[in-house]
């Protein structure tokens, strides 16, 4: 049998198979495992040892070196690590990507044992893609879905394996193959073939992939297999440095650690290697590797890199920035990183940490124009109107990328939360809008020298010192997704809509009894109607992070359930309608002062 075009078109067809097997793996493994991937990159941390930890889980998670780097590209282009948080995280994740090597060296198995045979990949795995095709074109849940997608893009990969394999088997037997093999014995020819390779298809686990298909002809050695391999893991990097492009200096050194990492340890660990082999002269070099032993092989490079580097991080670091130096002009960080579009989960955690600012802006901007009503200032009037235009640059940035997200495969639970984020952004927008009608308010009585009677100040008082607490209770529950301080919100709005109404009821008394002007009376209307509404956007807030917690679509449907003779919601209303009294002589009490 020898090997031919046809040979040639089944090896592409199994190469093909392979990488789109894998692609379809990974994408449902990190659809899958959204809420795992937003738990563990938020423990983001400074401990060498935890960052390596950290960088294994989460690239064991998605089954990509490339696409972890990729992140951490995103998070220090957008400030939220640093580089030297990014650097053990690097090394993690290089030793995470060994594993599918090993789930790959499966198809290597050899043997009669029962054992044996089940652990083999064409034993179990026409059973795997038979669950996945159920699961994903049959079941309608989500989860059981994405799971479908895991085992037919697993099933997928192994049968584009053994189709590689099988194409190559000829291989075995031709001269001219194995000359060529034997050019890559060179270290400096296998260094290139394994890195240009591997820069082509960006993936490290896939050309891995290949190499243990080419091994099973039998004909590729150890000596031939090792430079390739440590080629493989600097091609590897090309992902993240193309990611780069366009990225602040400190999110390119990222990608520069990623490379001098792989390329410091193919230099030193391959020197060291050949000199004891020049030495000693290592038996094992002219023998024959499998898949297995390119799994070791694989996974000794990377773990040894790692002890040896792992101590020289800030080495590196300085290194990185040694190679990319500091300007002179302002360094700026990207409020959100395009490039964490790819993993949806991460980006809409990088969303929600924007959005929490966005929301203390308004909260500020709000809390600004109350004070303006006691003491006007031109410069804080100012201030009011800055931050107006700060928080539509946070809802302009904000709503575009989440609509960029609507694009990418999303979960269920993903889609839900990227839709009510798109509505309490524009609740936050709305909510710096009334602080400057407010503002503007505060500026008209300034300038006209009007002031409300003692009665409708201390009324104000009250009502402004419950939209104080709204708006916090709106703001934490939004920063720590408390289903709890969110159940507040409702019953407390519905005590300021009652205070609203009653202070304009007394307002109309005190306009008969001529104890107010009507001009007066304009501005108090506008203002209450303003702190209305700040009460509303504040409500819906809190609805869309029940709804994100509960992944339910329904508007505010949860209000309802808890106006339905809910006896804790009726408490809590008592309870803020003590402490927010508009007929105390004293104004407030003593928890709302």
């Amino acid at each position: 049998m020898n090997f031919d075009f046809f040979s040639v078109l089944q090896l592409l067809g199994g190469v093909a198979l392979f990488l789109f097997g894998m692609s379809v793996m990974g994408e449902a493994l990190e659809k899958s495992a959204g809420r795992q991937l937003k738990s563990l990159l938020s423990n983001i941390t400074s401990n060498p040892i935890k960052g390596f930890a950290l960088g294994l889980v989460v690239t064991a998670i998605i089954q990509s070196s490339s696409a972890t780097t990729v992140m951490l590209v995103g998070f220090v282009n957008s400030g939220i690590m640093t580089l030297s948080g990014a650097v053990p995280i690097i090394m993690g994740a290089n030793v995470g990507t060994t594993i599918t090597a090993w789930i790959l060296s499966l198809t290597g198995l050899e043997g009669d044992n029962i054992v044996i045979q089940l652990l083999k990949p064409s034993s179990f795995t026409p059973v795997l893609a038979v669950i996945g095709v159920v699961l994903f074109c049959f079941l309608k849940d989500p989860k059981k879905k994405d799971i479908g997608s895991i085992l037919l893009g697993f099933s997928v990969l192994i049968f584009g394996m053994e189709t590689m394999s099988g194409a190559v088997a000829p291989l075995a037997e031709s001269e001219k193959f194995a000359q060529m093999l034997l050019l890559f014995r060179n270290p400096l020819f296998g260094i290139a073939a394994g890195t240009i390779i591997t820069a082509i298809i960006q993936s490290s686990s896939a050309s891995v992939g290949i190499l243990q298909a080419l091994s099973s002809t039998g004909i590729v050695t150890y000596g031939t297999a090792i430079p390739i391999i440590t080629g493989q893991n600097i091609g590897t990097c090309a992902t993240a440095m193309i990611s780069s492009i366009g990225a602040n200096k400190n999110a390119k050194r990222v990608a520069m650690v990623h490379l001098y990492f792989n390329i410091i340890g193919t230099v030193v660990i391959l020197s060291v290697f050949y000199i004891l082999n020049a030495i000693i002269g290592f038996s094992f070099i002219e023998t024959n590797i499998d898949e297995a032993g390119i799994a070791v092989v694989h996974t000794a490079f990377n773990l040894i890199c790692t002890a040896m580097l792992l101590p020289f991080g800030k080495l590196l670091e300085k290194l990185a920035v040694l190679t990319v130096k500091d300007d002179k002009s302002a360094e700026k960080h990207t409020l959100l990183d395009r490039r964490l579009l790819g993993t949806p989960s991460v980006a809409i955690q990088q969303c929600r940490a924007v959005t929490v600012t966005m929301a203390e802006t308004s909260a500020s901007s709000i809390k600004n124009a109350f004070g303006l009503l006691d003491s006007y200032s031109d410069k804080t009037e100012k201030l009011v109107h800055s931050q107006e235009n700060e928080v539509d640059i946070y809802e302009d940035e904000i709503g575009s990328y989440l609509l960029e997200l609507t694009s990418q495969d999303l979960s269920a639970t993903d889609s839900v939360e990227v839709t009510k984020m798109l509505h309490m952004i524009s609740d936050l927008e709305r909510l710096s809008d009334h602080a400057v009608n407010i503002a503007e308010s505060a500026s008209e009585m300034h300038t006209k020298k009007l002031s409300f009677s003692s009665a409708a100040s201390h009324e104000l008082k009250v009502l402004i010192s419950a939209i104080g607490e709204i708006i916090d209770l709106a703001c934490d529950c939004m920063k720590s997704n408390s289903i709890e301080t969110a159940k507040k919100v409702e019953p407390l709005e519905e005590v300021i809509d009652r205070l609203q109404s009653r202070i304009k009821s007394n307002h109309i008394e005190r306009l008969q009894n001529n104890e107010c002007t009507i001009e007066l009376g304009f501005i108090l209307t506008d203002i209450l109607t303003d702190l209305e509404r700040i009460a509303d956007h504040c409500s819906n807030i809190a609805g869309c992070v029940i709804e994100i917690a509960h992944n339910s679509l329904g508007m505010h449907s949860y209000t309802q359930s808890l106006k339905r003779g809910n006896e804790e919601y009726e408490e809590m209303i008592k309870e803020y309608s003590v402490k927010y009294p508009i007929d105390s002589p004293d104004g407030l009490t003593a928890d709302a002062q």
